[in-house]
């Protein structure tokens, strides 16, 4: 009977001290989970309020770059259309790929301009009069914008700002069909551009 009471005895002390730390156990998990939910809400009532202003002022200041990037390509598309209007043409003899001596005068205009500005490329269009089949026209149109362009190389403008094409006699200035319409249909075109 003694031995009885002294198991019921441990038995019940077992029982409180198990409950007592399950209590113990469960309030500290309690906290524990408590405190970050707290934590969590702070941050998330806080994030929105920093970041928002922020992606705001981003897009206005990219707004605001791209309407300047624009307003400086149509300036320079300004600029570049007013310049070129500054190149006269050179003409041509009949049959010939030759430059005059007036054509090299008007060339040591265009060869100073292009060494004042160097961001400027040109293009130079060799054009022929309507008699002559089209293969031949397109590589006499060729052979006179690569002189024009030989001639502005040796006064030391970059070949690699100059580009040259042939239109042969598909772009004639003056659709005319005598010697004064030919004349000035014989001629190299020259076009300013900012990239080659």
């Amino acid at each position: 009977m003694k031995a009885q009471r002294v198991y019921l005895t441990v038995f019940m002390f077992s029982i409180g001290l198990s409950f007592l730390l399950l209590a113990g156990c469960t309030k500290t998990a309690a906290v524990k989970e408590e405190a970050p939910v707290e934590k969590k809400g702070v941050a998330e009532t806080q994030a929105p309020m920093t970041s928002q202003p922020s992606q705001v002022a981003k897009t206005e200041v990219a707004a605001k770059e791209k309407v300047k990037t624009e307003q400086h390509a149509e300036e320079e598309s300004a600029k570049v259309g007013k310049e070129a209007s500054r190149f006269s043409d050179i003409h041509f003899d009949f049959d010939r790929y030759d430059l005059k001596h007036d054509d090299e005068k008007i060339l040591d205009m265009h060869a100073k301009w292009l060494t004042k500005h160097a961001k400027y490329f040109i293009r130079i269009e060799g054009n022929c009069d309507e008699r002559g089949s089209v293969e031949y026209n397109l590589a006499l149109g060729q052979r006179r914008a690569e002189e024009a362009m030989r001639y502005l190389v040796n006064l030391g403008i970059d070949k690699h700002r100059i580009s040259t094409v042939s239109y042969g006699k598909e772009r004639p200035l003056d659709p005319g069909h005598n010697e004064e319409a030919w004349a000035k249909n014989r001629r190299d075109h020259f076009v300013v551009t900012l990239n080659n």
